[in-house]
């Protein structure tokens, strides 16, 4: 349902707010997050111009959240990089909607949009990071299931 361009902007937001206001260089923050040092900087600068962080050069320089991690939202994330769109056409291409008449499949996906973004504009980073550290890689993944024991568990 998103990006991997929003994906990233999360963990990096999360990984900035996690160093309680201490720049980060964008070396530092690709290491800990896992987001490729070149495609970091364009998250960055996006997120930049939203104004959820800014930049200090310098000897001790890097990013910082500009904005209180209870005030910053999911929602202002994703949308820094990647506008969510509401779904404006049709899925079945009826063209006779106007606002508010759609059809029944149209309706119940443009419910479903508004749900999912009222759900993200509900959570905020310092809430995610109260639950836990999610940019941090995972210390203990799931072992890749191969084809043979997928067979033999089945049987």
């Amino acid at each position: 349902m998103f990006s991997q361009t929003a994906e990233y902007a999360l963990r990096i937001i999360v990984h900035l707010a996690e160093q309680n206001g201490s720049p980060v260089t964008t070396r530092q923050i690709a290491a800990a997050t896992g987001v490729p040092e070149g495609y970091l900087a364009k998250v960055l600068q996006g997120m930049a111009r939203a104004g959820l962080v800014d930049s200090h050069r310098g000897l001790h320089g890097g990013f910082i959240l500009s904005r209180d991690a209870r005030a910053l939202t999911l929602f202002d994330v994703i949308q820094s990089v990647t506008p969510i769109q509401r779904i404006d056409q049709c899925p079945l291409g009826i063209e006779s909607h106007d606002k508010g008449n759609y059809c029944a499949l149209h309706q119940r996906l443009d419910e479903i949009m508004a749900g999912a973004q009222a759900a993200l504009r509900r959570s905020t980073i310092h809430e995610v990071l109260r639950r836990g550290c999610l940019s941090c890689p995972d210390p203990n993944p799931a072992p890749a299931a191969s084809a043979q024991g997928d067979a033999v568990a089945a049987s």
